[in-house]
């Protein structure tokens, strides 16, 4: 009888890494473009903290930042859709969704100059037949409203669920995120709200205090809600042999990974050697 093979090889530990090796992402989404929104990124930018904005292009007036301000406000942050005039969506035709989120990209596109693909479901409000609808209007991902309490990723990007509306256990939850240390896992802290809700509830100094806490940090990845999309899209795309000795990026960007506990960049458009 023959002698059984002895696989020479040892399997290697490979882990896909957040930008510059990091496995904590936070992200903020704020909602409606309220003039408290221009405290509120004076805030983020002051820690190095990104948010999603997501913006109502039907809707004007006193209590809302004028159009003419978006290019240099949001700057460094991403602008989102939330339909042109924030109508409960599950209680439409399916036909005034799909015009309610087209019409608000497009006028937002304008304004911008760049592709506008995300949406925050106004009044929290979708439906299986909307999430079907989205991706063929060239929208990538949906946030709902409610608190998961956990740092995971989403199994679906277009039910995507906070860890915490800032109202909601927020410096604990903060607190136990900057915690996180086994970098065996990715984890995301994504924060939710409205910036109008600081002055009705008076408690800007909650933000503050949570900005203080968790920006700055080495090993936390501040992204907004768009770039997290498409930089774990690009991460799904790398390309490995069986044996875990080569990757080939066909992404054009970066993606970062951890073989056996070494960090690598592996470049766009490039095949990689992992002689670790």
């Amino acid at each position: 009888m023959g002698k059984e093979k002895v696989d020479s090889q040892v399997l290697k530990n490979i882990y896909i890494c957040y930008p510059k090796g990091k496995h904590k992402v936070l992200t903020m989404s704020y909602d409606d473009g309220k003039l408290e929104d221009r405290k509120l990124i004076s805030i983020f930018n002051r820690y190095g903290i990104k948010g999603s904005f997501h913006l109502n292009s039907g809707l004007d007036g006193e209590q809302y930042i004028p159009s003419s301000e978006y290019i240099e406000l949001y700057r460094g942050h991403e602008v989102s859709a939330h339909t042109s005039t924030h109508p409960t969506i599950s209680r439409s035709p399916i036909e005034q969704v799909a015009l309610q989120v087209l019409k608000d990209r497009k006028e937002l596109e304008e304004i911008m100059g760049y592709p506008v693909r995300g949406l925050s479901y106004p009044n929290g409000s979708y439906s299986e037949p909307i999430k079907k609808l989205l991706p063929s209007m060239g929208i990538r991902y949906a946030r709902i409203v409610g608190n998961s309490d956990g740092f995971a990723l989403p199994s679906d990007y277009y039910e995507w669920k906070a860890t915490c509306h800032h109202n909601h256990n927020l410096l604990q939850l903060g607190k136990e995120f900057c915690g996180l240390f086994k970098t065996q896992y990715l984890y995301m802290m994504y924060v939710w709200g409205h910036s109008y809700e600081f002055t009705i509830d008076n408690n800007w100094e909650l933000m503050e205090e949570f900005c203080e806490l968790v920006g700055g940090r080495e090993d936390i990845w501040y992204a907004t809600n768009i770039e997290i999309v498409d930089y774990m899209e690009a991460a799904d795309r790398l390309r490995f042999t069986v044996g875990g000795d080569k990757v080939y990026n066909p992404s054009y960007d970066s993606v970062w990974i951890s073989v056996n506990g070494k960090v690598l960049e592996i470049k766009g458009g490039t095949s990689v050697t992992l002689d670790i």
